[in-house]
């Protein structure tokens, strides 16, 4: 198998029988479908994945001579080793603002976990720890919406604010607002992320109740222009129902307006079931969907290897069209 075949069938399985004494210090995320779940990072090569600790894993990882070895069966998969993580991801402090959230995707455990809203304090404090171990390359920020998307803006700009002083590049990841651009711009934000979520609007009906599709597209294609092209991302679930078809369209709509799409595998949370179908994406269909995403972003001139903030630089849970394949 390629690398590329390796990481895209990590990602479909999404999680590994490992013993959590080899794991060291990892953070359990606060955002998004994998909040509340004990995962690390796995590297080889030049690629990286971030698998959840489950113990009914199709997937099992031991220790041998230094290295880590995953098995599916009795097969070995890949050898690697741990990769250490800064706060929530190696080389970068990404950090959750509010672990709220009055939207109610029904993907997403945030709305039932009441979580807590970080201090401004409280941030200041974890950037500074994660810089002071000498690898930090960017911040990234993050959150749920506690009150309303304006409240969050502002925390997000308050922050940014705050952690200029480290003199790295920040990104930041919120749910827009009619000034949320030119407000982040000003604070000092280099790179931008609002999420589609689906493309396919009749789903994303459906599944996120309470937001607006058409103002995330509008305030995206707003965005380029400030903060110019291969600078805009947004993620775009596979496995909610969606057709290939719907999603090579999807692509094609976002890339048109230079915005570049995150292909994120879709994860079936337990508080969650019953609410949702969830079908996660085979590792053929990611590298399948992989592939038509790298040759439209080629046909726009857009790349995924340039981003210095957030997910594509990471690559832990996405194939990134221009780094894995």
């Amino acid at each position: 198998m390629s690398d590329a075949e390796i990481k895209a069938e990590l990602i479909a399985v999404g999680t590994v029988n490992i013993d959590r004494s080899l794991l060291g210090d990892v953070t359990i995320p606060t955002a998004g479908p994998g909040a509340g779940k004990t995962a690390f990072f796995f590297r080889w090569n030049a690629h990286r994945v971030r698998l959840a600790v489950d113990e009914g894993s199709k997937l099992k990882a031991v220790a041998d001579n230094g290295d880590v070895v995953i098995f599916r069966g009795p097969k070995v998969l890949v050898r690697g080793h741990i990769e250490e993580e800064l706060i929530h991801c190696p080389q970068q402090a990404y950090i959750t603002i509010s672990e709220q959230c009055i939207f109610d995707c029904k993907y997403c455990p945030v709305p039932k976990l009441s979580g807590k809203i970080k201090s401004l304090d409280e941030i200041v404090r974890m950037v500074e720890e994660a810089f002071s171990k000498g690898n930090l390359k960017a911040i990234s920020i993050t959150s749920g919406v506690a009150g309303s998307a304006e409240e969050e803006v502002e925390r997000a700009v308050e922050a940014v604010k705050a952690l200029r002083k480290y003199n790295l590049p920040i990104g930041v990841s919120v749910y827009p607002t009619a000034d949320s651009n030119l407000k982040l711009k000003e604070a000092g934000v280099v790179e931008i992320k609002y999420n589609v979520e689906t493309m396919d609007r009749e789903i994303f009906k459906r599944v996120c109740p309470g937001m607006d599709h058409d103002f995330i597209i509008v305030k995206l294609k707003e965005a380029v222009g400030l903060f110019g092209r291969n600078f805009v991302f947004s993620n775009f679930i596979i496995g909610l129902g969606e057709s290939d078809e719907t999603v090579e369209a999807g692509l094609e709509e976002l890339a048109s307006i230079d915005v570049i799409p995150i292909l994120r595998a879709a994860s079936m949370h337990p508080l969650r079931v019953g609410e949702i179908e969830i079908e996660r994406p085979t590792g053929e269909r990611l590298l399948k969907l992989t592939r038509i995403l790298r040759r439209i972003l080629d046909e726009h001139g857009l790349r995924a290897d340039v981003s210095q903030t957030m997910c594509l630089p990471c690559t832990g849970c996405d194939l990134n069209p221009h780094l894995d394949l």
